[in-house]
Order: structure tokens, then C-alpha cells, then sequence
């Protein structure tokens, strides 16, 4: 009896912990919300915004000064039919429909469907991450999110103009095309999905997709603005468990119609694509985790005027991390990151078309509760040019998910 006098009634998370179902069962709705604060060594804005832009992203904001709504919806229309949405709003801005599309099942029993609309990425690993808790770290890894030189709407005349704008993919201006200084793109944009239709394919031991899409890998459309479809593929081994190994590939055109347009006549003829080739891996076992992955990536442009531009244009991109568990809420990871570029010839001078860029990021999370987590990192930046070419940030995240 004194034991039931004294006992206090046993209470559950007291934040909503899984997707809510509606309907039975036909809606599922999911979110997240993230928040991420940072400080940087540079002491004009220790606390400001990147002075070296190396965290920018194509909506021209910084991933560690963000604050990200998520939304997700998935109608069952049937059981073969699925419509599935995504809304994101970032740092108060108004809502995005990061992704919409129809998923079809043309089979109940095998693990095959059809996607038509806004869609996740076919090519590579990281991206196919969709959630901040998928993330390790609070960084991103370079190929997904920092921002190169080139354009979709503008081209450098000559060598000696793409070589001016070494470092300053958050804000280059060409001669060509649109004239307004704007940002670049990076090899594999994190922040956008493409347009078009995908297949989608998987067993125990093996996993394919393969999308026809608007847009190109650096520069996701929902309009066509080329008269040019890319196709990405990608395929995933899972020989033992714990381990996974993927191949993806991507070919495009990525110049808008305006730019091309704006080059001489004789320069017009060409396919102007971005063709990629990505490998990435995955091992998992008892406490740890490792990952990797490369991306090669080629670029081609109108020759416009001497001194040429040696084509393609390269990108090499190259990421391992890691995460270590010391308690089943708390974790340790770290990132390496390197991004170089192929060499061009000026009138004067000889380097790597953009500015070669490392970036190392360590840090910690801890789950306050199951979909709780709050995260640390530090991040040391290096730039082989631009007007900010070092930069150590710390930064904190807090990240709750449904």
C-alpha cells in the first residue's frame, strides 16, 4: 500500500515521436525541424554570416546558419498508386515544394515502382539521404553543396576570365549571357530534386534506378530551359551485411538556351553537358560506421575567344567519414573532404580552373531522446585562392524529427 501511495504515474516522450496516420492508414504525414547556429575565426564576423562563403548552397544561404522546416506526405490512392510530397521552408522564407510526385507499383508482390513528378536524386549516396538525421555532421560534403565558378546562364569569354573568378563560385559574373553577378553551381546539388521519371528496382542483394530528368545534376529544374533530358542511373551491391557498394552515372545538358545563345555563332555547335561517374561504399558493424565516395565530373562550353578553355572542365571530389558509438545516445564522427579542379592556360599564367578546396569536420551528437538529437562540430576550411582562403567554425544543431 505504501509503495502504490508513492508511485507517480508513468509518462511516454512528451514530444511526438512517429509520422501521424490518417485515414486509416491512406496519409501519413512526417516532418523535421532543424535549427544550426555557428561562429567562424574570421574577426570581422565571428558570428555572421561565412565570410568565405564555404557553406553557401544554391539558395544562397549557409548550412551552418539555417533554420529548416520540413513537411512530408504520402497519399495511398491504391494499392498501386502513391502520390508523395515535400515542403521545406528555410530560415522563415515561405515554403518550397522541394518534391512532388506519383509513385507506381505495377507489381504488388516484387519490389519495383515507377516515379513521375518532382523526384529524389538517382544519382549518388549522399543525396539519397533526404533527412537532417541522416547527416553524420552538420557540414555537408563538398560535391553536394559547394558552390564552383561555373554557370547555368553566364560563360567566360576566354581562360584568363574563368581563371579571375577562381574562389568565387557564391557570386561569379561572365561576359556572356546574363551579365548579373550570380551563383555557381555545385557538381550535385543537395538542395534541389529534379524533374522527370524514374524506375526504381531492389531486392536483398542488389538495387537499381534509373530517371530520365529536365534538369542536370548541378542544376535540377522543374522547366526545361534546353531542350535536353539528362539520364542518371545507379546501382547498389549488398554482398554481406553491413555492406553496401554503389556505382551511379549521369549525362546532361546544363547551359540554359540563353547562354548558349549568347556565344558566337561558330562556338554554338556542341553538345554543353555535365557527365559524371560517382562511387561510394558503406561498412557498418557493431559500433562503427564508414563511408566513401568519389565523383568525377566533366563540364563542356562553348569556346568563345582565345586564349581556349581546355575542355572538359574536371572536378574531382573525393569524401570519407566515419561515426563511432560510445553510448546508444551518443556518437562521434568525423569528415574528410578534398575538391580539385583540372588546369587551364591563360595569357600569363597556368592553374586549376576553379580553386582547390579541404575541408576536415569533426564532432558529437547526443540524443536527448529517441527523436531528439543535438549535435557539435567543428569545421576547418582551406582554399587554394579566393578572398577568404582559411576558416575554422564551430557550429551546434538542434534536430527533432516525426
Amino acid at each position: 500500500m505504501l509503495a502504490l501511495g508513492l508511485a507517480a504515474p508513468a509518462r511516454g516522450q512528451s514530444l511526438p515521436s512517429e509520422p501521424l496516420v490518417f485515414a486509416g492508414g491512406r496519409v501519413t504525414v512526417s516532418g523535421d525541424v532543424s535549427a544550426t547556429i555557428s561562429c567562424g575565426d574570421d574577426s570581422t564576423a565571428a558570428c555572421g554570416d561565412d565570410p568565405g562563403y564555404f557553406n553557401y548552397t544554391d539558395y544562397e544561404r549557409s548550412t551552418l546558419r539555417l533554420l529548416r522546416l520540413d513537411l512530408s506526405a504520402a497519399v495511398r490512392a491504391s494499392r498501386r498508386i502513391s502520390v508523395l510530397a515535400d515542403i521545406r521552408s528555410e530560415n522563415g522564407g515561405g515554403p518550397r515544394p522541394y518534391g512532388l510526385y506519383v509513385r507506381i507499383r505495377p507489381w504488388i508482390g516484387r519490389n519495383i515502382d515507377v516515379q513521375v513528378g518532382r523526384l529524389p536524386p538517382t544519382f549518388g549516396a549522399f543525396a539519397r539521404r533526404y533527412y537532417p538525421a541522416d547527416n553524420l555532421l552538420i557540414g555537408y560534403p563538398l560535391a553536394y553543396q559547394y558552390l564552383t565558378s561555373l554557370r547555368a546562364d553566364a560563360l567566360p569569354a576566354n581562360a584568363d576570365e574563368l581563371l579571375r573568378m577562381r574562389g568565387r563560385g557564391w557570386l561569379s559574373n561572365y561576359s556572356l549571357g546574363n551579365l548579373t553577378p550570380d551563383n555557381g553551381l555545385p557538381i550535385a546539388s543537395a538542395f534541389r530534386w529534379d524533374t522527370g521519371a524514374q524506375m526504381h528496382a531492389a531486392n536483398e542483394r542488389i538495387e537499381g534506378a534509373v530517371a530520365v530528368t529536365t534538369g542536370s545534376l548541378g542544376n535540377p529544374l522543374v522547366s526545361d530551359n534546353n531542350s535536353g533530358k539528362q539520364v542518371a542511373g545507379r546501382v547498389a551491391l549488398k554482398p554481406v551485411p553491413g555492406l553496401i557498394v554503389g556505382a551511379s552515372g549521369a549525362r546532361g545538358p546544363y547551359l540554359s538556351r540563353s547562354a548558349v545563345l549568347a556565344a558566337p555563332p561558330a562556338a554554338r555547335d556542341g553538345r554543353f553537358t555535365q557527365t559524371a561517374i560517382g562511387i561510394d561504399a558503406e561498412f557498418s558493424r557493431d559500433y562503427y560506421l564508414l563511408r566513401f565516395e568519389t565523383i568525377v565530373s566533366d563540364w563542356r562550353l562553348p569556346l568563345a575567344a582565345a586564349p581556349a578553355i581546355e575542355l572538359p572542365l574536371r572536378a574531382v571530389s573525393t569524401s570519407v567519414e566515419g561515426r563511432y558509438k560510445l553510448h546508444p545516445a551518443l556518437f562521434v564522427a568525423g569528415r574528410f573532404d578534398h575538391l580539385g579542379f583540372s588546369t587551364i592556360h591563360g595569357t600569363t599564367e597556368a592553374d586549376t580552373w576553379d580553386a582547390n578546396v579541404a575541408r576536415t569536420e569533426l564532432g558529437a551528437a547526443y540524443s536527448i531522446q529517441r527523436n531528439l538529437q543535438l549535435k557539435l562540430s567543428w569545421q576547418y576550411n582551406r582554399r587554394d585562392g579566393g578572398r577568404v582562403q582559411r576558416l575554422n567554425v564551430g557550429a551546434a544543431q538542434l534536430l527533432f524529427w516525426f
